[in-house]
């Protein structure tokens, strides 16, 4: 598990889990699933909810609370990293000349045989 994230601007400092452990409410609760008596009567699963963002994350894979207690930190550093991560800004393309005289020629065939088409009709009353 990682101690700190590293913020999005390079003035501010990083962010520590101890910092972190202030921003988060630790809940647990009895899981669900195969595990028989022990599972059913101790709480053993995790629910870490980040009070700044609001994201929330569980971990209940484990039978041990304190396994469960470093997934739900790993998977919430993981979301916080990916929040503060910017997009890469996306390269506009230009359609080749050759894919737009075929789709001109392809729109004015369209044309042709739509125009046709309404020749061909005779409404006679």
């Amino acid at each position: 598990m990682t101690d700190f994230l590293v913020p999005e601007t390079s003035d501010e400092r990083p962010i520590t889990l101890a910092d972190l452990q202030n921003e988060v409410e630790i809940t647990t609760y009895k899981s669900s699933g195969p595990g028989g008596q022990h599972k059913n009567k101790t709480e053993t699963a995790v629910r870490l909810k980040h009070l700044p963002t609001g994201i929330t994350v569980t971990a209940r894979e484990h039978r041990s609370q304190f396994k469960n207690r470093e997934l739900a930190w790993d998977r919430l550093l993981e979301k916080l990293r990916a929040r503060q991560r910017k997009p890469k800004p996306r390269i506009p393309t230009k359609q080749p000349r050759a894919a737009k005289e075929k789709r001109l020629q392809f729109k004015s065939a369209q044309a042709a045989k739509k125009s046709e088409r309404a020749q061909t009709r005779c409404w006679e009353e």
